[in-house]
């Protein structure tokens, strides 16, 4: 059985002939080409009287507007920016790249400059789409729900504090377990604002509601704002009597999150991906040394999300019979996003542009790495140990 490859090459040799001969000839020739391909005899005859085109298609090319130099400093400040998406790096791009010229990390001639600040969002998209990795796995839900004052504690929905002020925020634990929920292990404490998405994490030995409780008072003298509002999920280490009367000790309005429904924590939930697990990964942390040293990585870390972490906020969601279109405002940083607040103080504006201009993001990503790596040896260490007394 011939291919299609060789018929081709064999129609294109007999079809000149076949056209020009007459007769028994021709006869002849259709007879042959019909025994070599197969072909029904009407179908042979087709085909050869109007064989394809041996032109080629031809793809229509646009000349390529932005060069080697433009992708090498996109990719450049894209790494700086942790890999993040188009969608969020293009908007803040310009603010991005003068931080990193004037800490002298970049150095960009006035043309590819220009042509940097001008792309598009789908350019960069599609520029950055060979630099780009997989995605990584998922870790072990540890909530325990809590009884004690379930009932004095309100709910609130995923609905309610869209138009908070800043100050409001949703308060969630990260568990840093491994593969096991048994024993002691470390765990991070992440509270987001919902207005801003500033984000601040703590370390916390374990799960006992005198370290929750300890976490939440040093987040709260992290945040540039004041905090108003205190929203937990149901389990044991929130829903308590320390928390409860912490919270009316300071004026602040407690609320919980309905059972089993996670979007009613979106926002926290979204930061313990982006900042918590995509730092510092579902590894097992044990112990002071690692409680050290995991919250000496959040010391840079905090500073570079907040000031240099775009985040898109969802403004209008429409349905269109079975989906769900969804619009997105224009990504903005944390830090931006708390600048425009009218409800922060202009004194903690003013210690925010201060301390924005002394960061270089760049330096704060090298920081982070070099944490991360000394984390990284702990758990090493660790894993050595827990293999030693295996044996």
């Amino acid at each position: 059985m011939m291919t299609i490859k060789s018929r081709r090459e064999l129609l294109k040799q007999v079809s000149a002939r076949y056209g020009a001969a007459r007769g028994k000839e021709r006869e002849q020739i259709l007879a042959e080409f019909v025994a070599s391909t197969g072909y029904h005899r009407k179908y042979a005859i087709h085909v050869l009287r109007h064989p394809p085109s041996t032109r080629g298609r031809q793809k229509r090319r646009k000349p390529r507007k932005y060069g080697a130099k433009v992708e090498t400093a996109l990719v450049d400040v894209w790494k700086v920016a942790n890999c993040i998406a188009a969608k969020r790096l293009v908007p803040g791009l310009e603010d991005l790249v003068e931080a990193l010229e004037r800490h002298g990390e970049l150095q960009l001639d006035a043309e590819t400059r220009s042509q940097l600040l001008g792309i598009s969002i789908a350019t960069a998209d599609r520029l950055l789409r060979t630099h780009r990795h997989g995605p990584r796995g998922r870790g072990l839900a540890t909530t325990k729900p809590g009884s004690l004052l379930k009932k004095s504690i309100p709910v609130r929905t995923f609905a309610d504090w869209d138009d908070a002020r800043a100050g409001f925020v949703e308060i969630d634990l990260v568990a840093h377990c491994g593969l096991t929920t048994r024993g002691v292990y470390l765990n991070t404490l992440n509270l987001t604002d919902i207005a801003t998405a500033w984000t601040e994490c703590v370390a916390v030995l374990d799960k006992g509601q005198r370290h929750v409780n300890k976490a939440i008072v040093v987040a709260r003298q992290r945040f540039p704002f004041p905090i108003l509002g205190i929203d937990s999920d149901n389990g044991a280490e929130f829903i308590n009597g320390t928390l409860a009367r912490y919270c009316a000790q300071e004026k602040i309005t407690f609320t919980r999150s309905r059972e089993y429904h996670k979007n009613d924590q979106a926002h926290v939930e979204q930061k313990n991906w982006t900042v918590v697990r995509h730092f510092v990964g579902y590894d097992r942390y044990e112990g002071n040394t690692a409680l050290r040293a995991l919250e000496k990585l959040y010391q840079p870390l905090r500073l570079y999300v907040n000031f240099f972490q775009p985040v898109q906020k969802l403004i209008a969601k429409e349905r269109v019979g079975s989906k769900v279109r969804k619009k997105y405002d224009k990504a903005k940083t944390p830090y931006q996003r708390t600048l425009e607040r009218d409800d922060v103080s202009e004194e903690s504006k003013r210690h925010l542009r201060e301390l924005y201009a002394t960061l270089n993001p760049a330096a704060l990503l090298r920081q982070i790495e070099t944490l991360q790596t000394e984390l990284w040896r702990l758990r090493d260490q660790q894993l050595d140990r827990s293999d030693g007394e295996l044996e």
